[in-house]
């Protein structure tokens, strides 16, 4: 339960970039406010020529809002953190995630929608927090895992289904509020030399969950929005919200499968992931793929390979570290997929402005 509400705030958003920048585009087109309330993130990019069918601004705006902040904790906040109970930092968590819901579903501008980031804020502090709890605890990081893979699903496919059955994504989001608020040993302090010694010691398990977790976002923010199938049976933004919640049903069967097999060779789930992104840019480019179907069972296997990569890193950093660094490892090396997010996040701009300029 933890885990499914740390990170549904995050993955909510992740699932209405397509909406939130389309609700803008109207907004800054339409002169009548009642026709923008009218066409509420569902009106179509009549004026754009691009065979893409994009959005002025990439998707991946959304994805850096989410994921700055998020890094910009993850790398500093292992080395003070400690200084803060765990109680008010999961308070304060909560605040945030129900401050996301609230702003962003109310915005009217690009720049009001960057206001994803007290979700990024909320899901990065969670994590970093609850990864180093776990230490405290037997057998729990498979829970934490399955959970943050059941916030991708629900958040997804929650969304996904509320909008599909006609339900303004604005109301939808007031209406994620109710997550956030469903809601004795200590290690010897480190110094910082240690902990630097520390992180040294993680980059075997940081490199590749940043590469696996770039790859994936790559693919999720840069070309999700650009796979659109024009005589398939679901509208473009429809498309994109099936693509994400088949990446999460892959996320959430993955991270809860530490119980029946683990994998240490990461790397191997990097390079699979990178195939695919380079697989899809090719696809994007030269439309070769004969319909979104082909789409669904990638995305799936990429959300399988991301889950995967995730659990299993920490997985073995719990079992591989001492006991007195085991919380500060954990906490540590969450700044793996972070990392990764974020270059994945820079990387979609330019992809994006080639490709809808066509």
């Amino acid at each position: 339960f933890l885990g499914l509400c740390n990170n549904f705030a995050y993955v909510v958003m992740l699932s209405a970039a397509h909406d939130i920048l389309k609700n803008q585009e109207s907004a800054n087109s339409t002169a009548s406010t009642s026709a923008t309330l009218a066409v509420d993130f569902q009106v179509g990019n009549s004026s754009n020529s691009s065979r893409y069918d994009c959005n002025p601004v990439s998707t991946a705006a959304v994805l850096l809002a989410d994921i700055v902040p998020t890094l910009i904790i993850k790398l500093l906040a292992p080395f003070v953190i400690h200084k803060m109970a765990y109680s008010i930092r999961v308070l304060f968590c909560a605040i945030m995630a129900a401050s996301s819901f609230l702003l962003v579903s109310f915005s009217s501008a690009v720049w009001m929608s960057i206001l994803v980031i007290f979700a990024s804020i909320s899901s990065g502090l969670g994590e970093l927090s609850f990864l180093a709890l776990t230490v405290f605890f037997s057998d729990v990081l498979g829970g934490w895992g399955s959970g943050t893979g059941g916030a991708g699903v629900a958040g997804a496919l929650l969304y996904s289904g509320l909008t599909q059955a006609g339900l303004l994504p604005r109301v939808t989001l007031l209406i994620m509020l109710v997550v956030p608020f469903s809601d004795g040993q200590t290690s010897g302090l480190l110094t910082f030399t240690e902990k630097l010694h520390i992180i040294k010691g993680l980059l075997k398990f940081v490199f590749p969950l940043a590469l696996v977790y770039f790859a994936e976002y790559f693919i999720n923010q840069g070309l999700m929005e650009l796979l659109y199938f024009p005589k398939f049976f679901l509208s473009h933004a429809e498309q994109y919200r099936r693509y994400q919640t088949l990446y999460q049903v892959g996320v959430l069967v993955s991270r809860s499968s530490l119980c029946c097999v683990k994998i240490r060779k990461l790397w191997v789930l990097s390079l699979l992931q990178v195939v695919n992104a380079v697989l899809l840019l090719f696809a994007v480019g030269y439309q070769f793929l004969p319909s979104a179907w082909v789409v669904f069972i990638i995305i799936l296997y990429e959300g399988l390979l991301g889950g995967a990569a995730y659990v299993n890193t920490f997985y073995f950093i719990s079992k591989e570290s001492e006991d007195r660094e085991r919380e500060f490892s954990m906490a540590a090396a969450s700044v793996g997929d972070s990392v990764g997010i974020a270059l994945a996040g820079l990387a979609a701009f330019p992809v994006h402005t080639y490709f809808c300029s066509l």
